[in-house]
């Protein structure tokens, strides 16, 4: 089983990313961002409680998450592992993933989070927003996400790293060399030596780049 979340502010590449080691590891890769963009395109209730507060670049409140989380993992292709891209975003949410994940008997393997330098980020979120013209990569939006990003997810990056769980990824490689890193970085730590056995570097949550690799 394989049961992951990867984190990084928007447009690190954690949606690429994510689709990529889906098939690797051969689970599915779930967005909460694209899981409340089809329920706004859709009509749904849902999608029009949140279709204002996406379009601000907002999070959306934690009981709507949580739900919509809760749906999807419950699925069954989700019986077997899975790969989060977007969720956790706050305290409440990891407390609510923790519970659900103990309710299920299980726990996650990892937290990959993709670290990239600011200057590029803007750049790449630019050039996302002429080429796909989504109503939150407006300029003004962009600095505000990036804002709530930086406020709310260092804290849950510190949290996963003092549980063992964190592996920090140069995201400015290419998507080839990122994810080679990753799959690299998870080789060898869980998946084939017991948890007890993992080395240091990967207990204090090391950043993990491509010319480490073997």
């Amino acid at each position: 089983m394989t049961r992951l979340l990867i984190m990084g502010a928007p447009g690190a590449g954690k949606g690429t990313q994510a689709a990529r080691l889906a098939i690797e590891l051969s689970v599915p890769a779930i967005s909460t961002g694209d899981m409340f963009r089809d329920q706004v395109k859709l009509e749904t209730t849902l999608g029009r409680q949140v279709q204002d507060i996406i379009a601000a670049g907002d999070y959306v409140p934690d009981a709507l998450t949580n739900k919509i989380v809760d749906e999807r993992l419950t699925q069954d292709d989700a019986s077997t592992g899975f790969i989060l891209d977007g969720y956790p975003r706050t305290a409440d949410q990891v407390t609510h993933l923790d519970l659900l994940l103990e309710m299920q008997g299980t726990n996650l393997d990892a937290v990959i989070h993709l670290e990239i330098d600011m200057k590029q980020l803007l750049s790449r979120l630019f050039k996302r927003a002429d080429a796909q013209g989504r109503a939150d990569d407006s300029p003004q939006t962009i600095q505000h996400r990036l804002e709530t990003y930086d406020l709310t997810t260092g804290p849950l990056l510190e949290e996963y790293k003092s549980r063992g769980r964190l592996i920090t990824v140069d995201g400015l490689a290419s998507m080839e060399e990122v994810t080679k890193a990753i799959l690299h970085a998870l080789h060898h730590r869980a998946y084939f030596v017991p948890t007890f056995a993992l080395g240091s570097a990967a207990r204090r949550g090391d950043t993990i780049t491509p010319l480490k690799m073997v």
